[in-house]
């Protein structure tokens, strides 16, 4: 068998296999079509089963709630038509109740007219009447009406002026007696509020000694060391036979505290000469001065007193060395803020002001051994000077009554001042004492030629004289008043300051018989 032969015949074979492949594929495929066209038709048909059955229901249940929708709203116009009926049967009662009424009322318009009618005719006849009994009466008395309106009045104004008088005597007298009493209630319960401890103090400083010979160490080669020591403090140092102590003395209180922190420490170290005395002074004295900072800071926090200005606070703390009577200064300020605060809450005005007013009314006494014056007009030009609101400056000015207290919060000050002042054991004076130095005063001032009377009050801050007019005229009055002030501050010692006054009267007398 030839290659030729063999390709020709597997070329043959080939084409006869690709035949009848192709006509099976094609038979299959179109029994599949047939298959599925049969299947499509068959679905189609049930398809449309399925619709007309689901058009059949929707059909009937549309007719059912057409049917439902109708009966509802037969059964709402039914009541509709009901509701109308019984309204109309009510609009019919009241028409026929208003028809009542109407009648009732044209009645009773009628017996009125009637009755004003009768009204107007008795009215006539009144008046009628007056005017004749008023011309009788002019008649019998011999007056018009006006005048016998104005006798009336007077006598009326005259009883009435009188009534108006005993009440206000009444309102003025209760009124006095309520003021009192709740002046008493809000002072008691500020003083109740307000426990403080007694704060007197002395004016000198007992500083022990390890033994006796530390005087001769004090005291130095030839006096040199005391020497030095009371030339760089200002205080006098005190030995003498008073076994291991020696004492300070110095009215000023700050110097004064100076000298005792620098003593100790001179005691303690051991090594006393001018240089290390020099030394430990000055060591002292930034000790005080931080000592005085952190007191005003604490004061200032204490009372809750804030917005105060630097300055103002450094000399509140210069004031815990400050004592008038015995009585520290600085506690006594804190002491009348917080019974100022208590009597200001008391009575519903501003609290804190108040106790602003009452740490600052003695300020003044802070720098009063280093300016000339009177503590009160001091204190006043440093609250002027740093800003300090004008009723505090007010309350400042008022505090010793040298001016009339126009603020209440100045009144709640003068009273805070006294109570902490005469509170038992606030001040070292004794009764006797304070008794001598009025009786003092009043002797003073009766001692003048013209002088009637004295009176010492104000604690001794006030003197009031009264003098014959007949002897003492306005001019002598001048002079007299310089004499007795001049005497005084001659012959007495006393804290702050002393108001003098003359009060000169003339009186003419005579008797009607």
């Amino acid at each position: 068998m030839s290659l030729t032969y063999i390709i020709l015949l597997s070329i043959v074979i080939a084409l006869a296999g690709f035949g009848v492949g192709y006509f099976l594929r094609k038979s299959l495929a179109e029994a599949k079509i047939k298959s599925a066209e049969a299947q499509a038709a068959k679905i189609l048909e049930e398809a449309d089963k399925e619709a007309e059955a689901k058009k059949r229901e929707s059909v009937l249940e549309a007719k059912e709630e057409v049917l439902k929708l109708r009966n509802d709203v037969e059964k709402e116009n039914k009541e509709r038509k009901t509701e109308l009926q019984n309204f109309e049967k009510r609009l019919i009662q009241k028409e026929e109740s208003l028809d009542k009424k109407s009648e009732s009322v044209e009645k009773k318009e009628e017996a009125l007219e009637r009755k004003e009618t009768k009204i107007q005719k008795t009215e006539e006849q009144l008046k009628e009447m007056y005017n004749q009994r008023v011309k009788e009466l002019e008649r019998i008395s011999g007056l018009t009406t006006e005048e016998a309106k104005q006798i009336l009045y007077s006598e009326l104004e005259k009883e009435l002026d009188y009534e108006a008088a005993l009440m206000i005597k009444e309102k003025e007298n209760k009124a006095k007696e309520e003021g009192e009493k709740k002046a008493r209630e809000i002072i008691s319960t500020a003083i109740q509020r307000c426990a403080a401890d007694h704060v007197a103090e002395t004016t000198v400083a007992v500083i022990p000694l390890p033994n006796d010979e530390m005087k001769g160490r004090i005291i130095g080669r030839e006096g040199r060391n005391i020497r030095a020591f009371e030339t760089l403090t200002g205080i006098d140092l005190i030995i003498d036979d008073t076994p291991e102590a020696v004492v300070l003395s110095g009215f000023d209180p700050i110097r004064r505290e100076v000298a005792k922190i620098a003593l100790e420490k001179l005691i303690v170290d051991g090594r006393i000469h001018p240089a290390r005395i020099e030394e430990m002074v000055d060591k002292a004295q930034k000790e005080v001065e931080q000592q005085i900072r952190d007191a005003g800071e604490q004061t200032v926090f204490e009372t809750g007193v804030n917005g105060l200005h630097p300055e103002l606070i450094k000399l509140l703390g210069r004031l815990k060395y400050r004592t008038s009577y015995g009585q520290n200064v600085l506690k006594h300020s804190i002491e009348v803020s917080y019974l100022a605060g208590l009597m200001a809450a008391e009575l519903g005005i501003d609290e804190h002001l108040a106790k602003r007013a009452g740490l600052l009314h003695d300020i003044g006494k802070a720098v009063d051994h280093e300016i000339e014056g009177p503590h009160v007009a001091i204190g006043v030009d440093l609250a002027k000077k740093y800003k300090e609101n004008t009723e505090v400056q007010h309350a400042i000015a008022v505090h010793h009554g040298d001016e009339e207290a126009k603020t209440i919060v100045a009144v709640l000050v003068q009273a805070a001042d006294a109570i902490s002042a005469a509170r038992p054991g606030a001040r070292r004076e004794t009764i006797e004492a304070y008794i001598k130095r009025l009786q003092k005063l009043e002797e003073i001032a009766c001692s003048f030629e013209g002088v009637e009377k004295s009176y010492a009050i104000q604690a001794g801050r006030e003197l009031r004289i009264m003098v014959k007019p007949e002897k003492v005229d306005d001019i002598a009055s001048v002079k007299l008043v310089r004499e007795i002030s001049k005497n005084i501050e001659s012959e007495l010692d006393y804290p702050g300051q002393i108001k003098v006054m003359i009060i000169r009267e003339t009186r003419v007398v005579d008797y009607a018989k």
